[in-house]
């Protein structure tokens, strides 16, 4: 059942949402809760995130919504000519990583908007790292299945794989190097990371084993604050999501097409299933040709939420039969969620990634930064939006969301989980906006993820007469097991209209939400 509270926090891990839950206590606000959580999570889940990652953020206060861009550029040295003889970029390796530019985040938002010292959001997480904890179950799972890729990588096994094996479920882990870098980016307020000890060390491994990340290259990292762009659904609500270069619009253009119908009916399969599922491909087809950075993107952004250019899109969706879609022409001129609110109205939608996992494999000694691989959403095509170039910033994937309706908060949610994001925006619009359901039947509600080509991959619980009717309109659909991880991993606020909350937490994972 989901847990109905005055201030609540969800996250994918219980030890993380306990400590958003302490700041709370503590007398701090959202905003202290969700970096407490943030934090901590570096430590207890490191297989979907860490310290050398990225992060966005949607904060609702006092009647506005604010967004916060903190991912990373690449390196001055990543020119085109850099990855001459390569048809695609790297999955892992030094040359993957770009700037990390979540503990940059995790200061901007404090400096904001919270009210707690800075040092006392990493009390959890640093007691954590020092004394261990118990590795929960599916934490545990991932853990085992992606140490083989990555155990070859500079400085990863020395950091998790302790004894030549990964922990296994209920073991106790500790990191007290990881615990000692907090401690300093505690100290320092982040300074430390980006132009100090922390970044200096980055540099030197990079030098010493390949990598093309330099100090200068850390200390040039900015993050900005940024203004939320949206999709209006059903006349009174309106879906909010970060600006490209994150995914987001995906989900906003395939609520966009959606609309042009009607809603979805609890027992049809074409509505509830066909209708998403072809509005997404639609939407992937531009996202993939046509989103990178910011600067890069200048007005496409506006022209791709175009509601005339959507209702063309739209209008390529066979309501019967499955399509092969293609990017369209706009008019010319491993990851973690988590959300928190507390009884101020005070509202945090927060995501962070090391992108694959553990990220590119690359651990800095002695320190616990795990370095993510998000230089792996640039493109090595020619002329391409998104072809990599020195100080640019790749499409991304972890995008947090926010709904309002009449212009009130609604909910805070997030999907996370690679592609499947921005389709799982979409399905939890349909379920909490469509059918109306509470949180926690939203999140535990059977889920489809589109693939390339015509795959579409359907959980073990979708009903059969549902993946009949979808393999009868021409899908090639493909049934998950029961355990698959391929679905994301959900969080979701919803505010009450008197005030309080009804919170929920993704079954697919080791997650909890908790409030008072």
């Amino acid at each position: 059942m989901p847990v109905l509270a005055a201030n609540v926090v969800s996250t994918s891990q219980p030890l993380a949402a306990q400590a958003g839950l302490r700041m709370l206590l503590a007398g701090g606000n959202a905003v202290d809760a969700a970096l407490a959580a943030a934090i901590t999570l570096t430590v207890v889940e490191p297989v979907m995130n860490g310290i050398g990652g990225d992060a966005f953020a949607l904060v609702w206060n006092k009647g506005e919504l604010q967004g916060l861009n903190a991912s990373g550029r690449s390196p001055a040295a990543w020119t085109p000519e850099y990855f001459d003889g390569r048809d695609a970029m790297p999955d892992i390796g030094w040359d993957t990583v770009t700037v990390p530019g979540q503990v940059a985040g995790w200061v901007e938002l404090s400096k904001r908007f919270g009210k707690l010292p800075f040092a006392d959001l990493f009390v959890p997480a640093i007691t954590y790292a020092a004394n261990g904890f118990p590795v929960s179950p599916t934490i545990a799972r991932q853990w085992a299945l992606q140490a083989p890729k990555l155990a070859g990588q500079p400085g990863f096994s020395d950091a998790f794989l302790q004894g030549g094996i990964p922990p296994k479920a209920g073991e106790m882990w500790r990191f007290p190097a990881q615990a000692r870098t907090l401690e300093r980016i505690a100290a320092t307020l982040g300074q430390d990371f980006y132009q100090g000890e922390l970044a200096d060390k980055i540099a030197a491994f990079a030098a010493k084993t390949g990598g093309a990340l330099t100090a200068s290259d850390l200390a040039q990292h900015t993050c900005e604050w940024v203004k939320p762009i949206s999709m209006p659904y059903r006349g009174d609500y309106m879906l909010h999501e970060i600006p490209p270069n994150g995914q987001g619009i995906a989900a906003l253009m395939a609520l966009g097409m959606l609309d042009a119908f009607d809603p979805p009916q609890e027992n049809d399969p074409r509505s509830h299933f066909h209708l998403p599922i072809e509005a997404v491909k639609l939407a992937f087809a531009d996202l993939h040709e046509h989103v990178c950075d910011p600067i890069t993107m200048g007005e496409l952004t506006a022209k791709m939420l175009d509601p005339a250019y959507l209702r063309q899109r739209a209008r390529l969706i066979d309501p019967l039969h499955a399509s092969t879609p293609v990017a369209g022409v706009p008019e010319q001129g491993g990851t973690v969620y988590l959300t928190a609110a507390d009884s101020s109205g005070m509202m945090v939608s927060f995501i962070q990634s090391n992108y694959h996992g553990f990220g590119s494999g690359v651990v800095v000694p002695d320190t616990g930064i795990a370095l993510h691989n998000r230089g792996r959403g640039f493109s090595l095509v020619p002329g391409h939006r998104n072809q990599v170039a020195p100080g640019k910033r790749p499409l991304h994937t972890i995008i947090p969301a926010f709904i309002t309706r009449k212009g009130q908060p609604f909910a805070s949610f997030g999907v996370m989980g690679g592609n499947m994001q921005a389709q799982g925006h979409v399905q939890m619009m349909q379920q909490l906006v469509d059918l109306q359901r509470n949180p926690q039947a939203a999140v535990d509600a059977p889920r489809f993820r589109v693939e390339t080509g015509p795959r579409v991959m359907l959980e073990s619980h979708v009903p059969e007469s549902v993946t009949a009717a979808l393999r009868a309109s021409g899908h090639r659909i493909e049934p998950q097991g029961a355990d698959s991880l391929e679905f994301g991993s959900a969080q979701v606020i919803l505010r009450q209209e008197h005030g309080a909350y009804v919170a929920a937490s993704d079954p697919r994972r080791d997650g909890q939400s908790v409030g008072y």
